[in-house]
C-alpha cells in the first residue's frame, strides 16, 4: 500500500481467493442441451440469489428454486439434477493470494467481506481458511449485502480502523465503487498482480523483518 496510513486489508472471498468447480455442471448442462452457464445466471437472479445472500432461504430452498426456473427448458429430473449440482459445487484456493493474505496479516487486520452463505463458516473449515482473517463479515449474517454501504461500516468496524484508513479489494465493480463512496482505498481485483500492487509495502516490511 503506498499509503502508510492504511491500516486493514477488508477483502472479497469468491472469485479472489475461493473459486468454484463448475466442470459437473458444465457437463450436465450440455447433456441436457442447454448453454453453459444458463444454470449459474438463473442461480444468480437477483430473486433468488439475494435471499440466499441475506441469509432469508436454506440451501435446499435456493435449489429448489432454481430447480423451477430450470424446469422451463429441460425435463424436472434434469432441471433438479442440474440444481443440485450447481448448490454443492466444490470449490478450491488460489494458494497464492493465501499465502499473500497471510503475509499481510502479520502487518495490520485482514477482515473477509463477502456475500455469502450461511453455511460459509463450513466452507472455510473445509479449505483450512479458518484463519486466514481477523473476522469475517458475512451478509448472511450481517443481513445486509455488497454494495449496501451499511456492509463496509460493519467491516471497518470489526477491523476498528477508520474506513478512510482501510484497502478494499473485491471483483465487483459495483462493490469497489461502494468503497470508494464509503471513503475506503478501493482497488478492483482482476488477478493475484492487483492485491500484490496494493499490499506490496507491507509485504516487503514483513519480509526484511526476518
Amino acid at each position: 500500500m503506498s499509503d502508510p496510513a492504511l491500516d486493514a486489508l477488508l477483502c472479497d472471498l469468491d472469485n479472489v481467493i475461493r473459486f468454484y468447480d463448475l466442470d459437473e455442471v458444465t457437463r450436465q448442462e450440455e447433456a441436457a442441451g442447454i448453454a453453459p452457464g444458463t444454470t449459474m445466471e438463473i442461480a444468480f437472479a437477483p430473486e433468488r440469489d439475494l435471499p440466499l445472500l441475506l441469509g432469508r432461504i436454506s440451501r435446499d430452498e435456493w435449489a429448489a428454486s432454481i430447480a423451477e426456473a430450470l424446469a422451463a427448458r429441460v425435463p424436472g429430473p434434469q432441471a433438479a439434477a442440474l440444481a443440485a449440482a450447481f448448490a454443492h459445487a466444490p470449490s478450491y484456493v488460489d494458494r497464492h493470494v493465501v499465502e499473500l493474505v497471510r503475509q499481510v496479516r502479520r502487518s495490520i487486520p485482514v477482515v473477509l467481506v463477502t456475500n455469502a452463505t450461511v453455511w460459509l463458516d463450513d466452507d472455510l473449515a473445509s479449505l483450512g481458511l479458518t484463519d486466514l482473517a481477523d473476522h469475517v463479515v458475512n451478509s448472511s449474517r450481517v443481513h445486509i449485502a455488497k454494495p449496501e454501504a451499511g456492509i463496509y461500516e460493519i467491516a471497518a468496524g470489526r477491523a476498528g480502523v477508520p474506513a478512510h484508513r482501510c484497502a478494499f479489494v473485491d471483483d465487483s465493480r459495483a462493490n469497489v465503487e461502494a468503497a470508494r463512496r464509503a471513503g475506503m482505498t478501493a482497488v478492483l481485483y482482476r488477478d493475484i498482480s492487483d492485491l500484490r500492487r496494493l499490499v506490496a509495502p507491507l509485504v516487503d516490511e514483513v519480509a526484511s523483518s526476518y
